[in-house]
């Protein structure tokens, strides 16, 4: 069975080159992020077009999905050895832009004076290094390091975010939005979202003629207002560091399953993140905790995981690729696909009040049926916005999803679709006269062959707009 899960790879210093690209893409890349909070604009649109130039080459769709920093608060610039801080030792955080050192380091929001409170308990990075507010002194907080390790670059630190005064997105986020919008980028991924409103703020077209919009789920308010975030987004990152530290450690793994459950119910695609395989940033292999973790992230139904700092700065970025696709595609081998359906039919979810996606979802539903009870090879989906596939996709079927589009960003961002394959074909309208050219492409491609069995689903051009109403069952000839 070939990996339905797909992967998502963080492009930095370690991988921008075009020969690692092009190892990472061999080795399972599905998507490239490119994070934003490290880099300038001019490196990240160079990175952007060097990952087109050389997905183009070997002819693959992979797509790109840009972070946006949002309102996250930072600490100046560590020293190039970093900074090691130990257990019970002490030093100082002050608002600032400067470099930092270890007795001083700095931080910058304009507000720490006012937003942190004694007793605090503050994270760096994901969550690895904890630190406790002591109190003031003048411009300065005084804070003990509870749990120690080492401080890089220029390192996260979380706030409890219902006392931030930091909107989202920033408007630094829009003018980064607005420069890879017009750059033609696929997908954004939007930090720090609060609210279903947070996300209608970005302001760009809808998806397929904008970015399809990634929510990342870590802050408490987002957790508390999951539904209307889903509804407003295209996808969605359970993004663990910064979510972990809003809320007690054990409560993770469950809030991890359930947003993963309450995205796929309604066909929107989730990317589980952070610290997958974080000791492959200098080890050949991971821990086995990392493997399970990944495993488990597939077992959950995740549509991609993603690779952070194990790909962007790590000593092997391919390898780590190619390491966590063994790992996804042996667990997808192992995936209970009759459990998730009838999982998902027992959510007992509220219909949708559009009638055109209303109509998608039943024949979505009835494909599923069908191709499990044939057994078929795969499913064709004719989409144009790439809502078929994502509604099918929802399932898990076992047979393969084939989804073609005649609109190239779409196909890009069917990129994050669980088991999809994407296919781009000549043509402007959506209809079933492309069924034949679809199937031809398939059989040329090598994922179809003479005497499968297939189920079609696609538009029969009686409603206007993009509506998916009939299934069909073919044998290939």
């Amino acid at each position: 069975m070939p990996r339905r899960t797909k992967i998502i790879a963080t492009i930095g210093p370690a991988s921008d080159d075009e020969a690692t690209l092009r190892s990472m893409i061999d080795a399972g890349m599905d998507i490239a992020r490119i994070g934003l909070a490290h880099e300038t604009l001019e490196l990240a649109l160079e990175r952007y077009q060097r990952i087109r130039t050389v997905a183009a080459q070997l002819g693959r769709p992979i797509g790109i999905v840009v972070d946006l920093p949002g309102p996250k608060i930072r600490a100046g610039r560590m020293p190039n050895e970093g900074i090691t801080l130990i257990d019970g030792s002490s030093f100082s955080l002050t608002p600032g832009h400067a470099d930092s050192t270890a007795d001083v380091v700095q931080v910058d929001y304009d507000e720490l004076l006012t937003d942190v409170h004694d007793g605090d308990m503050l994270t760096f990075g994901d969550g690895a290094v904890q630190v406790q507010c002591t109190g003031r002194k003048g411009d300065r907080l005084d804070v003990e390091v509870i749990h120690g390790g080492l401080l890089m670059g220029r390192p996260g630190i979380h706030i409890p975010s219902d006392r931030l005064r930091m909107a989202t997105p920033t408007p630094e986020d829009l003018r980064l939005a607005d420069a890879f919008v017009e750059a033609g980028v696929d997908m954004l991924a939007l930090s720090f979202v609060r609210s279903a409103h947070d996300v209608r703020r970005i302001g760009t077209e809808p998806f397929p003629r904008g970015p399809l919009i990634v929510a990342k789920i870590e802050t408490r308010a987002a957790v508390e207002n999951l539904d209307s975030i889903i509804e407003a987004s295209g996808a969605v990152m359970v993004a663990r560091g910064d979510l972990g530290s809003e809320f007690p450690i054990e409560d993770l793994p469950h809030l991890q399953k359930e947003i993963i459950r309450r995205c796929i119910a309604v066909g929107r695609p989730v990317i589980t993140a952070t610290q997958m395989l974080e000791s492959m940033i200098h080890a050949a292999s991971p821990t086995r905790a990392e493997a399970s973790d990944v495993a488990n992230a597939v077992f959950d139904g995740s549509s991609s995981v993603m690779l952070s700092g194990e790909t962007a700065i790590g000593v092997d970025p391919a390898h780590v690729v190619s390491v966590m696709s063994r790992i996804a595609e042996r667990a997808d081998e192992e995936f209970d696909y009759p459990g998730w359906s009838q999982g998902l039919a027992e959510l007992h979810l509220d219909p949708t009040d559009v009638v055109e996606d209303a109509i998608t979802n039943a024949m979505t539903s009835a494909a599923h049926r069908a191709a499990s009870e044939i057994g078929a090879r795969a499913i064709i989906c004719l989409s144009r916005s790439g809502f078929t596939v994502r509604s099918i996709a929802r399932f898990r079927p076992q047979a393969r999803i084939l989804g073609f589009t005649t609109d190239e960003r779409t196909m890009f961002q069917l990129s994050m679709s669980w088991g999809t394959t994407p296919y781009l074909l000549d043509g402007g309208v959506i209809s079933e006269e492309l069924v034949p050219l679809a199937i031809d492409r398939a059989v040329a491609e090598g994922d179809l062959a003479p005497g499968d069995v297939v189920v079609v689903l696609a538009g029969s051009g009686i409603y206007k707009g993009r509506v998916t109403d009939t299934v069909r069952i073919i044998r290939i000839p």
